[in-house]
């Protein structure tokens, strides 16, 4: 078997470089009446809940080889959920030479990896404007890991673990480990893209923007599905029993809805006091 020059290098002691993934995605909604928006947020409440929330989180940590040592989860009242695991080493069955390559990491399976002391969590906020019409659901997740294995691996099944119409992807390499002549190392494998991470299947169905500090080891990716579909954003309703005005007016809403969450930034006040200058 061939090891790349990051397998290579001999280490001063244990791997104590600290890589974190953070995992943000939004679904969002139009409900035309409260008892719509109501009906919207007990099905994400249901949908998910805390109990689901953890086996999801338990699957990220079988994945990279974590022990389990504690699960801390919350349902909250009126709405939203959350979730922490702290973790440990896990029994090392075998670490795949791959696994330091940039590509899609696997779905559910029987993989094992190299993980230490560390974290999963995962946090739920159900949204909404009481006005608009227009609901929102955001998970924020964060795997945190030391040693030789990358989060980025778990990212293709956190993917495929929820419905998601915007994605926002950070990874960070913090910290330092030394080689055996005692020379620093601050990250211990190449990466120039999140998306190197992310399947061809999934990157076809999305629009996406980098922005990367390669000097200082952080990563950051967002995503925004391609194709709009009204029926697909409308909840206990279709568009056959709206009137061509009102799916002219909730198409454009829900598009800058998305816009202002993708580019982060209230697009529709920059448009209105740039026409009322």
């Amino acid at each position: 078997m061939s090891l790349t020059p990051e397998q290579r290098i001999e280490l001063h002691g244990f791997n104590n470089l600290t890589k974190t993934v953070s995992f943000n995605m939004y679904d969002i909604c139009y409900t035309t009446t409260p008892e719509e928006r109501d009906a919207y947020i007990e099905y994400i409440d249901e949908q998910y809940n805390a109990e689901r929330l953890t086996n999801i989180l338990k699957t990220v940590s079988d994945m990279i080889g974590a022990h389990v040592l504690n699960v801390a989860k919350q349902d909250y009242i009126p709405q939203g959920a959350s979730v922490t695991l702290l973790v440990s080493e896990g029994p090392i069955v075998e670490v795949p030479a791959e696994s330091l390559d940039e590509s899609p990491g696997p779905l559910p399976d029987s993989v094992v990896m190299h993980l230490d002391k560390s974290h999963i969590t995962v946090h739920t906020y159900p949204e909404y404007h009481p006005h608009e019409g227009i609901s929102t659901f955001r998970a924020d997740i964060d795997v945190s890991t030391c040693g030789e294995i990358s989060p980025l691996k778990a990212l293709n099944y956190l993917i495929h673990s929820f419905d998601t119409d915007i994605m926002t992807i950070d990874y960070r390499v913090r910290g330092f480990t030394r080689d055996k002549s005692g020379h620093k190392l601050f990250i211990d494998h190449d990466i120039n893209s999140i998306q190197n991470y992310i399947p061809d299947e999934v990157k076809k169905d999305y629009d996406m923007i980098d922005v990367n500090v390669y000097q200082q080891n952080i990563f950051h990716t967002k995503c925004k599905l391609r194709e709009f579909d009204l029926n697909n954003y409308l909840f206990g309703h279709t568009t056959d029993e709206l009137h061509p005005s009102e799916i002219k007016e909730i198409t454009e809403k829900l598009k800058i809805e998305m816009d202002e969450i993708f580019y982060g930034q209230n697009i529709q006040e920059s448009k209105e006091k740039y026409f009322n200058y």
